[in-house]
């Protein structure tokens, strides 16, 4: 489940909360930010065990996952299923506190979370499959605080759909090597010796969105500032991941989790600043 790699979840919560925030015009309800704070930490394991599922014929031939349980042998697969029942389960039952429109969403998400692992078997592109599972909260915590996503929820799902094609090509620059190896397909074999500049075109590319997004929903400095701060993790990250080496791109993606932050804190700070200002 990987509890004990909080990173993952982070880059999950963030988004779902900069969008629940959003939505719920900086003062959201307190049963939806639980339900939105549980959902997220259970569908991530749940997607991990998933993943694991799918990828047990794979990991042992890759260093970084050949410890995970099920590629080392430590774990059943009829347990590990047993542990996605339990955590779908759980899941459902979140979902079910919400409104109708948030269902619907939820519903997608569970196939988009099922779906997802097998996507790398036949095309290069399984980073824009994860782009779009990844962000399914936001149009969710917008569909469960106003019964509709609208222009910002779409605009807010845009951006992140694009930093997240930067940060899991860089994720899959780790793996590249073994990848190859092993048949399995990704955006950093994809782009080849481009990939740190395709990197950057998607990091240039969600900024711009963000600040998009910062006009239409009429936000003001404190956002700016938040995207700024961003914008220097994301700085950070090109400067990493230049030699492609894999601690470096590792530390690089895990740089991740305080830009995610810095956009709540902003969005968050934002919006409090605004309604005291009234």
């Amino acid at each position: 489940m990987r509890l004990d790699r909080p990173a993952g979840a982070l880059l999950l919560l963030w988004p779902t909360l900069t969008a629940l925030w959003l939505a719920s015009g900086g003062v959201p309800d307190g049963g939806l930010l639980a339900a939105f704070v549980a959902g997220t930490f259970v569908m991530r394991a749940a997607g991990c065990v998933m993943n694991d599922i799918a990828d047990r014929d794979f990991d042992p031939h890759v260093e970084r996952t050949r410890s995970r349980p099920l590629a080392a042998g430590t774990v059943s697969v009829r347990e590990a299923a047993v542990l996605l029942a339990v955590l779908v389960a759980a899941g459902l039952a979140i979902l079910l506190t919400l409104n109708a429109a948030a269902r619907w969403y939820g519903a997608v998400a569970v196939l988009l979370i099922a779906s997802y692992p097998f996507f790398k078997r036949f095309t290069h592109l399984p980073q824009a499959m994860l782009a779009i599972t990844f962000g399914w909260g936001i149009p969710i915590a917008f569909a469960a605080a106003t019964g509709e996503v609208g222009l910002t929820g779409w605009l807010l799902f845009g951006a992140n759909a694009l930093w997240i094609m930067a940060y899991d090509t860089i994720y899959a620059m780790v793996d590249r090597d073994d990848d190859v190896l092993i048949g399995v397909k990704s955006t950093a074999i994809l782009f080849g010796s481009a990939d740190v500049a395709a990197v950057r075109l998607f990091q240039v590319a969600a900024v711009l969105a963000l600040l998009a997004l910062g006009v239409q929903a009429g936000l003001g400095l404190v956002w700016y500032l938040a995207v700024a701060v961003f914008g220097a993790c994301l700085a950070r990250q090109q400067a990493l991941i230049k030699s492609r080496e894999g601690s470096a791109c590792m530390a690089a993606f895990r740089n991740n989790a305080w830009a995610g932050l810095a956009l709540f804190a902003g969005i968050a700070i934002d919006l409090a600043l605004r309604a005291g200002s009234r």
